[in-house]
């Protein structure tokens, strides 16, 4: 195998499908990266447990040539040492493998040589039907995902709560994320020949969302029993799905309530900022919401070391009861504020003790649900 690349475009390549490299494996070959040369560019390829990147550099990007293939081939480089080499180098790169895997990479005077793994025991990638699948743009992938994946369960105790349930169907998909104390939904019109419901690790969409922020393109979805895979044209991200049913949220959303008030995102959002200075004694750091006056609502936390914090918000409209005292976490409150673009929410309360709506004004596909907790 022989090429010779514009450093900055190899850079790129390696720090992208670096993410899946993980140097704590007990697999070595699984601690490299796997480099494929052809006639059409070169395939830079990172694998770990989670998730596996794979990234494509043509020979033309916007008409420059970047890249010159000489000699066909694959091997496996250690991702450590390449990365820390490549990224120390001038000038265009020049990278020879011979038929031993040892791999020569020179720019300028600059000559390195590094032992390689045979590319034929490195995993193969998992197989994928390109009939099915959905499409989605960039921008509506990410904010679906920095929309709900907060929401999920830090605790393995129940591995299917650790991920984001994604399901497709009738070109719609719904991604949805509970810790059982929080509920985050959201919805994306989406073009699609696919219908199913996949667990989604929310280590993998973190990771995902990182990589394709600057993508800026339509992405292709595609699912397996044991994958998702996200392509665009040079980048494929592969993540493994969590087993198991995810619960039935449905019958959790309230079909009514007793108060509905609608405010100000950001003033609210402020307000329970600082508030939460306050609500770090407590174990759910409880923030305390109630209707003064049926036209504003105070918001108050106090700490018997540091003292109380309380404050008035005027209501832009109410319907229902206005006797309304209710305790919520404020770190779950800020979470679900800071996902919502709109300037104004509503929210919706069956009672004290019942779960709080929050939906922005005018977007029906997006909501967010929490429970109260207790004041003593």
């Amino acid at each position: 195998m022989e090429f010779i690349i514009d450093n900055e475009c190899i850079n790129k390549a390696i720090s992208d499908v670096n993410r899946a490299v993980s140097l704590k494996t007990t697999f070595p070959i699984l601690t490299g990266i796997k480099i494929i040369a052809n006639n059409n560019g070169l395939t830079l390829v990172g694998s770990n447990s989670d998730f596996i990147i794979e990234k494509v550099i043509p020979l033309m990007i916007d008409g420059r040539k970047v890249l010159e293939v000489y000699n066909p081939g694959s091997v496996v480089i250690s991702a450590k040492f390449l990365s820390e080499i490549v990224k120390k180098l001038p000038e265009k790169i020049h990278i020879k493998v011979n038929e031993k895997h040892l791999v020569t990479i020179q720019s300028n005077e600059i000559v390195t040589n590094l032992y390689g793994f045979d590319a034929e025991e490195y995993p193969t990638l998992p197989q994928i039907d390109e009939n099915k699948h959905v499409t989605i743009s960039s921008e509506d992938l990410i904010e679906a995902i920095k929309q709900t994946v907060f929401a999920v369960s830090k605790s393995e105790a129940r591995p299917v709560l650790t991920g984001v349930n994604m399901s497709v169907k009738d070109s719609r998909l719904k991604c949805v994320a509970t810790n059982s104390q929080r509920l985050a939904l959201r919805e994306v019109a989406i073009n699609s020949n696919v219908d199913g419901t996949f667990i989604v690790p929310s280590t993998s969409l973190n990771e995902l969302i990182k990589i394709i922020n600057n993508e800026h393109s339509v992405l292709n979805i595609f699912f397996t029993d044991r994958y998702m895979i996200c392509k665009s044209n040079t980048l494929s991200f592969f993540s493994r799905l969590i087993d198991g049913i995810y619960p039935n949220v449905s019958g959790l959303l309230p079909e009514n309530s007793k108060t509905t008030i609608t405010l100000s995102t950001n003033q609210l959002l402020k307000s329970i900022d600082r508030a939460c200075l306050f609500a770090s004694e407590w174990k759910n750091n409880n923030v305390h919401l109630e209707i003064m006056n049926d036209l504003k609502i105070q918001i108050s936390s106090n700490s018997s070391e540091i003292g109380k914090i309380e404050e008035t918000l005027n209501i832009k409209a109410i319907t229902g009861e206005t006797n309304l005292n209710i305790s919520i976490d404020g770190s779950f409150l800020m979470d679900a504020l800071k996902a919502i673009k709109e300037e104004e929410i509503r929210i919706s309360f069956g009672g004290s003790m019942r779960p709080i709506l929050i939906e922005p004004i005018d977007n029906l596909s997006y909501l967010h649900l929490i429970s109260p907790v207790r004041s003593y």
